[in-house]
């Protein structure tokens, strides 16, 4: 899917509600829910009166909700659209070999005839030819056969304007197989229990900051109708496909952007609940090494889970797929992007838990993926902006395992991705660091960056870029917080001082390079770096990591050798 921009261009919905059926037992409050869901959106949260499609009983048959649905492929929504699904009557569902099969019941379904009945995963298989970059389901019915990926932990934080860009597909029901939904009842008359809570949830008691977020509504519906006394229902929601939100009520983000080039953002809460957790059951590849990295002697094992995932990501990066020759253009290079951070995905989530709480006996396991990765990133001919672009999985990789080794302070875990000796491909018998290799070819195209939306004013585009895609990451894997921004700054800072360290005389700008003579007062992290290992002399921590070759006195001059790169910048 394109990249897209922080904001919506349209919103589209469809409501739903069935309280008469020809075939099943009458519901007393369906056609009330869908009203005023209907109302709300076109009230409270500017969705366009032409744009909301309401179908009531009769009206809302198996061939008028597809048909209604289906209008909303191809090029009758834009990728910078949203989509909204409401579905407020019976659910069914049927065992099969593989699991649950979950049903809706159109108004002309028959229970007893699985023809006549919507199958879920049809309906969200359908998603895929919406452009849309954010569809939120609402379903007032239980069924099972969800097949949802993962809610957000509590306490989570996201980036605003980084949500509205991410693609998502998100569904929130009323009730897991097997569980009769409550018709009557629940905080507002004339509506079920769980429309209700849902209603309360758009009027505002799902956000206490003003934002008004699909995860923080499917959040707090989950609490309230599970403890509801009128209700034997479990609600069930998470993400089908992608990592953003849907907003209900997006601010004007010209009024969060102060300064383009710097791209400022604010962090918004995502409440969470602790049984949402409960739903996913199978251990993910971070849920492994995890139980892997405890103990010592699980070492094989370990290593075996990073060299499996690396194989992946190798078959997934060749130049078949991202080939180097041809054209450039900003959509190929946004797409580029999106398909690295898919194939490394996995792969980036363990590099961070390995720099958090690997140990020196880690070393190995904990370079293998960027060594390998960066070994085949070989001389050749080309497109300079697609070969330059190779290294983006060794930089993201790189990224994360300084976030989790910074956060931890387990410094020589940093110094090992950093100084990981590579071949040097222009002197077959001599190697090279992975520091001095990585930031050549790819610092010259950094400036394509800039062709990514939201990142065309930015100073330094691929630290910007960075700092918004890994804070999901570190959120779901180290729970940094609003701590985020001083450690991935803190990481910056190390990487160029390092780098000058190596290099002798050159390190890559992040978003420091902007602070360090900012006008808002606040201190520059690079003088506040200094400051903290002059007091503490060799004894500072990175140093006893063994980076700036474990030397006071070789920061010092590194620091000297990259001072004025840092103050001839004219950004203010």
């Amino acid at each position: 899917m394109p990249a897209t921009a922080p904001k919506y261009r349209r919103s589209h919905a469809l409501v739903i509600g069935i309280n008469d059926y020809k075939h099943a037992s009458p519901l007393g409050y369906a056609v009330n829910d869908a009203n005023s869901v209907a109302d709300f959106l076109r009230t409270n949260f500017s969705f366009a009166s032409k744009d909301v499609q309401v179908l009531l009983d009769q009206d809302a048959t198996r061939s008028a909700i597809h048909k209604s649905f289906l209008r909303f492929s191809g090029e009758a929504t834009h990728v910078d659209d949203r989509l909204f699904v409401f579905f407020a009557g019976h659910g069914h569902t049927e065992r099969s070999k593989r699991g649950d099969v979950g049903y809706l019941v159109p108004s002309d379904g028959d229970p007893d005839d699985l023809s006549t009945l919507i199958r879920w995963d049809t309906l969200t298989r359908d998603s895929d030819l919406i452009e849309a970059k954010h569809i939120l389901f609402v379903m007032d019915a239980c069924y099972g056969g969800l097949a949802i990926t993962r809610a957000l932990k509590p306490g989570s934080i996201r980036f605003l304007k980084d949500m509205l860009q991410r693609v998502s597909r998100q569904v929130l029901t009323a009730g897991k197989a097997d569980e009769l939904v409550a018709d009557l009842g629940g905080p507002r008359p004339d509506h079920s229990v769980f429309t209700g809570h849902f209603l309360d949830a758009l009027d505002g008691a799902a956000t206490s900051e003003g934002v008004l977020t699909a995860n923080g509504v499917m959040a707090y519906v989950y609490q309230q109708v599970a403890a509801d006394h009128e209700s034997n229902q479990t609600p069930h929601y998470g993400y089908l496909h992608g990592d953003g939100d849907f907003i209900f009520n997006p601010p004007n983000i010209d009024d969060i952007d102060t300064d383009e080039s710097k791209d400022e953002d604010i962090l918004v809460a995502i409440p969470g609940s602790a049984g949402a957790e409960e739903q996913q059951s199978e251990l993910t590849l971070v849920d492994k090494a995890k139980s892997l990295v405890a103990n010592p002697e699980d070492r094989i094992k370990l290593h075996e889970l990073v060299v499996k995932e690396t194989r992946d990501v190798l078959a997934a990066v060749t130049t078949n797929t991202f080939k180097v020759q041809g054209t450039w253009s900003e959509e190929e290079f946004s797409e580029r992007i999106s398909q690295y951070n898919q194939a490394i995905a996995d792969l980036r989530a363990v590099e961070m838990l390995l720099g958090f709480w690997g140990t020196d006996t880690h070393h190995d396991v904990i370079t293998l993926p960027v060594k390998r990765l960066a070994e085949q990133v070989t001389l050749s001919s080309g497109l300079n902006v697609w070969l330059g672009l190779r290294w983006y999985p060794v930089v993201a990789l790189t990224y994360c395992c300084g976030l989790g080794a910074v956060a931890s302070r387990r410094y020589s875990n940093l110094r090992a991705v950093l100084r990981a000796q590579l071949p040097d491909q222009r002197q077959r018998s001599a190697t090279v660091s992975l520091v001095d290799s990585m930031f050549g070819d790819f610092a010259e195209i950094s400036q394509a960056f800039k062709a990514l939306p939201g990142h065309k004013q930015n100073y330094v585009p691929v630290s910007e870029y960075l700092f918004k895609e890994l804070q999901p990451v570190a959120d779901d894997v180290l729970f940094l917080g609003a701590d985020y921004e001083t450690q991935f700054d803190r990481l910056e800072l190390l990487i160029a001082l390092e780098s000058v360290t190596v290099t002798e005389g050159w390190g890559p700008i992040g978003r420091f390079g902007w602070k360090h003579k900012n006008r808002s007062g606040l201190a520059s992290p690079l003088e506040a770096l200094i400051a903290e290992a002059e007091a503490a002399g060799n004894n500072w921590e990175p140093i006893q990591g063994g980076l700036f070759d474990g030397s006071i006195d070789t920061l010092k001059k590194s620091v000297e050798q990259f001072r004025p790169t840092i103050e001839e910048l004219r950004w203010f």
